[in-house]
């Protein structure tokens, strides 16, 4: 299993990223799709526009916001098609998550990753 990795796409791209996957649902400010080099946009992994648009980014919100958000990726079905998809590609190349928002701690990529790993730790166990 080689690996999965979180980066802010305004990082600037590197070789050893592997498989970039945009995983935002709205496009990110000031970013050419030639210089955010990615191999795939994954706008459906993210949160519901509802969701995101309650959420809004504030911090005070996150842990429900992690509630919300974590059972949308545990029960849509296109969610956890793009999570398979993700997993299957992290077993033959290292793949970067990248997420726009500025605050690398309170954003969905944040949870997103924490459930992937939890779908590889799960793997692990079996």
């Amino acid at each position: 299993m080689e690996t999965i990795f979180l980066k802010r796409i305004y990082e600037p791209f590197d070789e050893n990223d592997g498989y970039r996957i945009l995983v935002d649902r709205l496009w990110p400010r000031g970013i050419s799709k030639e210089k955010a080099r990615l191999n795939e946009w994954m706008k459906e992994i993210a949160p519901s526009n509802t969701l995101r648009q309650w959420f809004c980014h504030k911090p005070e919100l996150f842990e429900e916001f992690r509630i919300r958000y974590v059972e949308e990726l545990r029960t849509d079905e296109t969610k956890q098609n793009l999570m398979k998809q993700i997993l299957e590609t992290a077993e033959s190349s290292r793949v970067t998550l990248l997420y726009g928002a500025k605050d690398p701690i309170h954003n969905h990529a944040v949870i997103l990753f924490e459930e992937l790993m939890r779908g590889i730790n799960a793997k692990d166990v079996q």
